[in-house]
């Protein structure tokens, strides 16, 4: 393999890693820079989206877990991984538009210390409670048949088909929820919202509803992310929380509330911790991003296309 197909093949890992953190950070991203709420149970929607997507794609045997000391031997219906791709975003999003009511709107005037304490304690809830009734034990996540597999390309050579459908996933999602918020007059009224709601509300225009599906949108693509993240490691309780930090990161790093900033700090983070890893120091993966955070912030506390805006 030459110089060129290496550099290749590193970038496009980092696109795929990345991607990752994309569909996570876009999500976050419009809740905290629309809604101002810091979001710490992002992560279990992720979760929750690839333990959805396990269950609708394939049957999972239990080995452990309070189902299987209630004599449950496996669960899944086995529908595929298109029907998980179709279920899980509209599931997440029910489950986004309740967090919201029940949750989140509560919380709006309050300090950004219980946002983050109410939202991280009902990830723990949910990790946990997955962790007790389906055990700790790491559930492989079969890629599609239909993706699995290497792909022939230009230079690279064999490169894996799924990582590739992960990439155009995200790229078709995010392009989609940017037209919506930049194109359209339901966005306009969120943006008019996010800069003066009082003089939006005196207008006469209700933006509790706006907000609701802003949240839903949000939860329904932490949702995908787990369901096109999971056949590309193991399926376990503990992936919301390794996920969400990067993800904060990659908000951050782009600017709270811009989607194109999650997108550039997103495929950033993913290629330099692609690159540590493919070049044996993988130990310095973690360290790489949040050094490059560090540096990024110091220079630009507001992030990468971000402006400075009171988040409190």
């Amino acid at each position: 393999m030459t110089l060129l197909a290496d550099i290749l093949t590193l970038l496009l890992n980092g696109l795929q890693q990345g991607a990752i953190y994309v569909l996570l950070a876009v999500g976050l991203s419009i809740i905290l820079g629309t809604l101002k709420f810091v979001n710490f149970a992002h992560g279990a929607l992720y979760l929750v989206g690839a333990y959805l997507g396990l269950f609708i794609t394939t049957e999972v045997p239990l080995t452990n877990g309070q189902l299987a000391e209630w004599g449950i031997q496996s669960y899944g219906i086995g529908l595929g991984f298109i029907a998980a791709l179709v279920i899980v975003p509209i599931v997440v999003f029910v489950i986004g538009l309740l967090m919201e009511k029940f949750v989140a709107q509560a919380f709006y005037s309050r300090p950004d210390t219980d946002q983050i304490l109410v939202t991280f304690g009902l990830a723990i809830i949910v990790q946990e409670t997955l962790r007790a009734m389906l055990g700790g034990n790491s559930q492989p996540f079969q890629q599609p048949s239909w993706a699995s597999g290497p792909i022939a390309l230009p230079i690279i050579g064999n490169f894996p088909r799924w990582r590739l459908g992960v990439i155009a996933i995200t790229a078709v999602l995010v392009l989609g929820v940017y037209l919506l918020v930049e194109y359209t007059d339901f966005g306009l009224i969120v943006q008019a919202g996010t800069l003066d709601g009082e003089m939006v509300r005196l207008l006469g225009i209700k933006l509790s509803r706006p907000y609701l599906v802003v949240f839903g949108i949000g939860a329904a693509l932490a949702g995908v992310a787990g369901v096109v993240g999971g056949p590309l490691a193991n399926v376990n309780p503990n992936i919301g929380t390794e996920q969400l930090v990067p993800a904060f990161l990659t908000v951050v790093i782009g600017g709270v509330g811009k989607i194109e900033g999650a997108v550039v700090a997103g495929l950033m983070l993913g290629t330099l911790q692609v690159a540590l890893i493919q070049t044996g120091n993988a130990a310095w993966s973690q360290v790489g991003i949040y050094a490059l955070a560090a540096v990024i912030l110091l220079v630009r506390p507001q992030g990468l296309l971000g402006s400075e805006v009171d988040v409190s």
